[in-house]
């Protein structure tokens, strides 16, 4: 990924990838006043055929972010720019929708089905779909 070029959100160019390290990409801008921002993995898809990262952010955030001191990162600082309260974990690209629903405490849609013909409560609320038979007693 290194060299690759960064791309915000908003198609904004932020410079090219020279490093990574540990969950952030370290992206350069600028060529006479060179700045380094470090934008979180979870935020930056690669595109190998292009040779470019794009971003899930703008690049006006990228740009507000914080500083690299010396060429140290703060994660807890980036983290919280970010708007994340803690390190995302990793992304795992063979994971589907209902392993992530899991583990946020969503409960599978097959099971739900299961609970609602069974009589059970789902949590579904409001009035029935389908309207009663006008010649069923009430």
């Amino acid at each position: 990924m290194e060299g690759y070029e960064v791309i915000g959100s908003d198609n904004g160019k932020l410079g090219h990838v020279v490093a990574l390290e540990g969950d952030f990409v370290i992206a350069e801008e600028g060529t006479l006043r060179k700045k380094r921002h470090a934008i979180p993995q979870a935020f930056a898809h690669p595109d190998d055929g292009e040779q470019v990262v794009r971003l899930t952010v703008s690049k006006g955030l990228v740009e507000d972010s914080p500083p690299l001191k010396n060429g140290e990162l703060d994660p807890k600082a980036i983290a919280e720019h970010y708007g994340l309260d803690e390190p995302l974990p990793p992304v795992d690209p063979d994971s589907s929708a209902e392993q992530d629903g899991l583990r946020a405490g969503i409960e599978p849609a097959a099971q739900q089905r299961v609970e609602s013909r069974e009589g059970q409560e789902s949590g579904v609320r409001g009035r029935p779909i389908i309207p009663p038979d006008s010649h069923d007693p009430l």
